[in-house]
């Protein structure tokens, strides 16, 4: 269950750059609107210090961690949602993503344009959100002129969608993101396959300067994003996506060394994965062994045979029970024998919710 996240944001704010940093790879970045042809889909490791410690223990021939998958597209301009500079093909490439990344130039830099000729960081949220309104806009209304001959023949099915859809319409005419309306549950069913981007939870990247990202509220840019943010219960993370972008060619040593000196305790790229994964509910257990220790996501409120599906569908099929015991408790005891011998492996059935850092083993049978 890897995690996905779309990056937007209007030309020459360091999108290109960021997704860079965060693949290490080398995408085009040039200075000029539409450089990002094609989309770029980029998975990076998720860090978990706690599977270092499983690697130390176990010395496993195989260690796989969690992944966050990026998909950067094209920056988009004013009309991007008619099809204005490629805009609308670009969209649909963040359809099926979790949530939505919205990089926001932060800096103010004369060698590198602005599309819209000023740094002016609200605006430019403005301009994203409203591009992204009007293509839900679009697909609704689409839908509506699908249903609504049946809506009127008083079709039960279809009058609860069209009476959602409606609701949908309105507030999207208005320039309204769906993920600030209060819906009810018929209204979030409705929702389920449209993979409408205005109810995908935000998380806006306001990205600054290398010599700003030290002392973040000295930045009145950055500031005025992290307000904007906070009164729609939005997330802003401040980074500098050319020091992000420095830091994905060094190895760990180095990399704590430069933040260090730099005066920052984490990378922007692990402040927006604990970000999202705070946002989106998600948690992770784990699965350890000499022949390999694997880090796994699983969704808040899942049941054990349900996190045994992620692993393969068969050990949900075939659930029988699960050996749990936690992360806090290895870290006590250091063994397995350490851990039964004090009765810290649980056996638990198929009603038991899965918490962050359980170890587990599955017994199955098919």
């Amino acid at each position: 269950m890897a995690l996905t996240a779309g990056i937007v944001g209007l030309p020459n704010v360091g999108k290109s750059t960021l997704f860079n940093a965060i693949t290490n790879s080398k995408v085009l970045a040039e200075n000029y609107p539409f450089a990002t042809i094609n989309p770029n889909v980029g998975v990076v490791e998720v860090p978990d210090e706690r599977m270092e410690e499983f690697v130390k223990y176990y010395n496993p021939k195989k260690t796989i961690y969690t992944t966050f998958e990026f998909t950067d597209i094209a920056g988009l301009v004013k009309g991007a949602s008619k099809g204005e500079g490629l805009g609308n093909q670009f969209l649909a490439n963040i359809r099926e993503t979790d949530a939505i990344c919205h990089v926001v130039r932060c800096f103010i830099n004369e060698n590198i344009e602005h599309v819209e000729g000023s740094v002016d960081p609200i605006r430019d949220i403005e301009e994203i959100n409203l591009e992204l309104c009007l293509a839900d806009l679009e697909t609704v209304q689409n839908r509506i002129a699908r249903i609504q001959k049946k809506a009127q023949t008083k079709d039960k099915d279809a009058l609860r969608e069209y009476n959602s859809l409606i609701k949908f319409e309105e507030a999207l005419k208005a320039g309204t993101s769906l993920r600030l309306l209060d819906l009810d549950d018929n209204d979030e069913e409705v929702l389920k396959g449209f993979g409408l981007l205005t109810r995908k939870p935000m998380i806006y990247i306001a990205n600054m300067s290398e010599e700003d990202i030290a002392e973040v509220d000295n930045n009145d840019l950055f500031l005025k994003v992290k307000e904007f943010a906070e009164k729609e219960g939005s997330q802003c993370i401040p980074i500098s996506a050319k020091i992000e972008e420095e830091l994905s060619s060094l190895d760990k040593e180095e990399r704590e060394a430069f933040l260090n000196d730099l005066g920052i305790e984490e990378s922007g790229l692990e402040k927006i994965i604990k970000v999202a994964y705070h946002l989106l509910g998600l948690r992770t257990f784990f699965t350890v062994g000499e022949p390999e220790c694997r880090a796994w996501t699983f969704k808040e409120g899942m049941k054990a045979p349900e996190c045994a599906g992620i692993i393969h569908t068969d050990f949900e099929k075939g659930f029988i029970k699960a050996e749990i015991y936690s992360y806090e408790d290895f870290m006590e005891y250091k063994s397995e024998v350490a851990l039964r011998e004090h009765g810290k492996i649980r056996i638990e059935g198929k009603e038991y919710l899965m918490q962050d850092g359980d170890i587990v083993f599955f017994r199955f049978n098919v």
